[in-house]
């Protein structure tokens, strides 16, 4: 019975001996995915541009997971400090198996074409569509070799439909799915997988910043009012959880996708009632 309740406990770490370098890691949907990784038997670099906050996630989840987790500063659109991130996470643990190119911003939250300026716009486009983008390089770089890997992407529902975002960030999105559909086909013949996935409204601390400081639980009840999957509290390991399955053996002949977990919202239009 002991070897069975160890064996039942070895299976469910789906990511057992897996490398994951994971960027924007030290809150909302990166952190919870670094620490589900962990959980799973990954070994876990996460790359943010908050210092003194991203040492203390890592070493929080290196104490509950028992797994190496570590910090790496990274300013995702900088092309140095990137390519420092994955071969850190080379040098530290010998590989690279995951690459989750999950930083990003809203940028000036107004969804008006009135409000466009080129400097928010470009800062939106360099660090989702081309930090994302030389992420996928330098990982590619050193998966390449092995012939394996998987690299995936934060997109969003705004790349499917309309959701009142602002539109730097919403052609971000719209070309982060574009760059999954290249690469996948790119590396593919390399034997590397590319994904991304596509969050709806999930209670994060940008999403709670954005709604005007309010608090988690009042996010998540909101996304929870618009939302057509009702009683399901949205959280971001509903996303992590994406993550997980894309990065594990579960997926293996899965790349190119863009999975939308939106609990249905993007199948709907407001103007009309399902009852």
């Amino acid at each position: 019975m002991a070897g069975s309740s160890s064996l039942a406990t070895n299976f469910a770490k789906r990511l057992q001996g897996k490398v994951a370098l994971i960027t924007g890691g030290v809150s909302g949907i990166g952190e919870s995915t670094a620490r589900l990784f962990a959980r799973h038997g990954a070994k876990v670099v996460i790359a943010d541009v908050q210092s003194e906050l991203g040492h203390s996630v890592a070493e929080e989840i290196r104490s509950e997971s028992g797994q190496p987790v570590s910090y790496v500063q990274c300013d995702v659109s900088k092309d140095s400090d990137v390519e420092n991130a994955v071969n850190t996470a080379v040098s530290m643990h010998g590989k690279l198996d995951i690459m989750f190119n999950n930083a990003g911003i809203t940028g000036k939250y107004d969804p008006s074409i009135f409000s466009v300026e080129r400097e928010d716009f470009s800062k939106v486009i360099d660090i989702n569509v081309y930090g994302g983008l030389i992420g996928a390089k330098h990982a590619a770089r050193v998966m390449i070799p092995e012939k394996k890997g998987c690299i995936l992407f934060t997109s969003s529902f705004a790349s499917v439909c309309y959701g009142g975002i602002p539109h730097a960030y919403t052609a971000s999105k719209h070309a982060v799915v574009g760059i999954t559909k290249n690469l996948a086909v790119e590396l593919g013949k390399h034997g590397i997988r590319v994904n991304c996935i596509s969050p709806g409204g999930v209670p994060t601390p940008l999403s709670a910043k954005v709604m005007g400081g309010v608090d988690l639980k009042t996010v998540q009840e909101a996304y929870m009012a618009i939302s057509n999957l009702k009683g399901v509290p949205v959280d971001a390991i509903d996303i992590a959880e994406a993550a997980l399955y894309l990065g594990s053996e579960e997926s293996k002949f899965v790349s190119g996708l863009n999975m939308i977990v939106d609990g249905g919202f993007g199948l709907t239009n407001s103007g009309f009632s399902a009852n």
